[in-house]
């Protein structure tokens, strides 16, 4: 096995630089299209690192359109309940350097964001996010650098929203089976009941 661990190396094995158009793509303010593609998305991924490098990566949920985009370079993304790790959280606190892909259910291009973040808990647009009456009690204030769409072959190959290669979910554990067997002194069945009760009465 060979190891790669230089640039000149990489670019070699792959024999040609990136196209004009991957160049050119990465654009700096919300345009409408980004803008659209962030109204219609109930879904992302967020992406951040401690100071000591260890990097996080966590899934973000709510109807579409609660990501706010507040101004050409700013997005307001509320915090909902959660197992209270917040791992998220803690490391933008330290260390403010975020990427972000969104999700539109059905299509298969994503959209990229990159840019630095703030944890607030007073800003004004929060009370727009509340849900059932209850508001986040934190957002993140997104100060974006890049943003720029992803082409579709990821999920084109993976199938993603193929209903025909979908699991189905009775033949996998629960996931408090899945946590009683790796922790260990867990009844799975108990953990499955209370994870069930966080989902009915817990989400916001």
């Amino acid at each position: 096995m060979k190891r790669i661990d230089d640039e000149t190396d990489l670019r070699e094995l792959y024999g040609k630089e990136p196209s004009e158009r991957a160049l050119k793509k990465v654009i700096n303010r919300f345009d409408p299209h980004c803008r659209h593609f962030i109204s219609l998305s109930p879904f992302l991924v967020i992406s951040s690192s401690s100071p000591d490098g260890h990097l996080d990566c966590s899934p973000r949920g709510d109807p579409p359109g609660f990501v706010q985009v507040l101004d050409d370079t700013t997005l307001l993304l509320p915090d909902r309940p959660g197992n209270n790790r917040l791992d998220t959280l803690s490391n933008l606190v330290a260390n403010p350097e975020v990427a972000l892909i969104f999700f539109l259910p059905g299509v298969n291009e994503t959209l990229r964001v990159n840019g630095t973040a703030e944890v607030v808990e007073d800003h004004p647009a929060l009370g727009d996010a509340a849900i059932n009456g209850r508001a986040p009690k934190s957002g993140l204030v997104i100060h974006v650098r890049e943003i720029y769409l992803h082409c579709a072959k990821a999920l084109i190959r993976s199938k993603f929203w193929d209903p025909e290669v979908q699991i189905e979910r009775k033949s996998f554990p629960t996931l408090g089976q899945m946590i009683a067997d790796q922790a260990g002194g867990m009844d799975g069945e108990a953990q499955q009941a209370s994870i069930e009760i966080a989902y009915k009465e817990g989400l916001y």
